[in-house]
């Protein structure tokens, strides 16, 4: 398999395997009007298996969501075909509209501009709870 390299953009490398699918849906990367590869279970020497997606553009990433999929993930900033810039990950302590709460009765279900905003209340199991209901994310 051939993929080509990018000269400006975003590779996002050492995604656990079977996270990259959620990763571009979560980022909205089919909204972007430029190549985008997603390669899964490629062989690494250091998970066994990995995705990795290369973005053919530059735009605002929202390293929260990156984190919140896989917080052991590298994110790597190519300008004119050259890495100029690695992002080490952590887990984020707040998502804000990344997650929606799927409780009805939250507010967040009948106040529609109210952002959905979850903290994280367990780092070692990874998981987050609505600030307004305390309802657990799924």
């Amino acid at each position: 398999m051939n993929i080509d390299s990018i000269q400006n953009g975003v590779v996002i490398d050492h995604i656990s395997a079977g996270s990259g699918m959620k990763l571009y849906e979560l980022l909205g990367l089919d909204k972007l009007d430029c190549s985008v590869a997603i390669i899964k279970n490629a062989s690494s020497h250091k998970k066994g298996k990995k995705d990795i997606i290369k973005i053919d553009t530059e735009f605002p990433l929202n390293l929260d969501i990156v984190g919140y999929v896989d917080p052991e993930a590298t994110v790597n900033i190519i300008k004119d075909g050259k890495l100029v810039e690695k992002r080490e990950l952590s887990i984020p302590e707040k998502l804000v509209n990344v997650i929606k709460c799927k409780n009805p009765r939250c507010i967040t279900s009948t106040e529609q501009e109210l952002d959905h905003v979850f903290r994280l209340v367990d780092k070692e199991e990874k998981i987050y709870r609505c600030i307004y209901c305390e309802a657990r994310a799924r």
